[in-house]
């Protein structure tokens, strides 16, 4: 079976699997686990930040940071098809007591301007708790729904600029950020800069099977700490996760190019078939989104032969390269789409 549902599907290689089974471990929940502890440190370092705290799952670490930054009724101002407006339940509304008020733009990004108008600017005469209270924006770096596409650099910033200008603080869910550092080459301390936290996490690209991290200030880092006890977050001899995830900073970063060719290939291979379309400008990283007249025929046609992909609508399908994905699986995928979509 070649899995393209998603990065998440990979399997700790052999050497992941010893590291893990040697792992010095201790009760995370005191701070006691010597692993859990390296690998927050490292994450801090990597991402410029002064502190960074492990939790299980990139939407436990996005729901922690609304929590750390909002007041049950705020609002915070997201992309249209964020992560955490379209795929972690209302949790935002749930865990926070937020609006999540979406901004519309290409590849997943928009505007300094756009920013600045979606935050009310009262009259002197009226009152500004009239107002709905705007006090975050989050940006997804890479974005997901968009297809796996990098922020351009100038306009992220440019857009933080603004938020500082607003008040704002400012959150990035950087679930692929490695996979943003890799295709543009930009260090990871160079994307994170400017945000107030980040979100990383450690069991997609990078082949861990658990664990996802949030850094940011001391301040913030203490703060999301309490969140990550309240929403059930508190791990005990969590070191043997950490160790995973180590393992993947240091050894699965550099081949996520390898990835990313690899899903360019097959996305230039399935476009040329007559009854599929790729927006190959949105095909930035490891993720491709084609649009195909029955996305469920397809997937499951290509199911019986050995490809598992993801229908996400009537008409649009998900494929995700990851380590687990050679070219030549991509490339026997790709051959497999287009015969079954000529039938259809």
């Amino acid at each position: 079976m070649i899995d393209l549902r998603s990065d998440t599907v990979t399997n700790p290689t052999t050497e992941m699997r010893r590291v893990i089974a040697e792992a010095d471990v201790g009760d995370d929940v005191y701070h006691d686990d010597p692993t859990v502890n390296e690998l927050e440190r490292t994450v801090a370092e990597l991402l410029g930040k002064e502190d960074a705290v492990f939790v299980p799952t990139g939407t436990m670490s996005n729901q922690i940071a609304l929590r750390v930054h909002t007041e049950p009724g705020d609002t915070v101002i997201v992309h249209a098809a964020a992560h955490i407006r379209r795929h972690e339940l209302g949790g935002a509304a749930h865990n926070s007591g937020v609006t999540l008020a979406p901004l519309d733009g290409r590849y997943g990004g928009f505007t300094a301007e756009q920013l600045t108008a979606a935050v009310p600017e009262p009259h002197p005469a009226l009152p500004s708790h009239l107002f709905d209270p705007v006090t975050l924006v989050c940006l997804e770096n890479t974005h997901n729904d968009a297809g796996g596409t990098v922020w351009d650099i100038d306009e992220m910033r440019r857009v933080l600029k603004t938020a500082s200008g607003l008040g704002l603080k400012k959150h990035l869910d950087g679930a692929r950020l490695w996979n943003a550092a890799a295709a543009t080459g930009i260090d990871l301390a160079v994307l994170a800069a400017g945000f107030d936290t980040v979100n990383v996490c450690f069991s997609k690209g990078l082949g861990a099977p658990v664990g996802s991290a949030l850094a940011g200030s001391a301040k913030h880092v203490a703060r999301a700490r309490r969140f990550k006890q309240i929403f059930g977050g508190g791990f005990r001899q969590a070191g043997m996760l950490a160790a995973g995830a180590l393992f993947g900073l240091e050894h699965h970063r550099e081949r996520l190019a390898e990835d990313h060719a690899n899903a360019r290939s097959f996305a230039e291979a399935v476009n040329a078939a007559d009854k599929i379309e790729v927006d190959l400008g949105s095909v930035q990283t490891n993720l491709v989104y084609f649009e195909t007249p029955d996305a469920s025929a397809l997937v499951d046609a290509c199911l019986t032969d050995g490809v598992s992909m993801l229908a996400l609508g009537p008409t649009t399908v998900r494929a995700v390269f990851h380590l687990d994905v050679s070219a030549e699986d991509g490339a026997r995928a790709a051959d497999i789409v287009r015969h079954r979509s000529a039938s259809l």
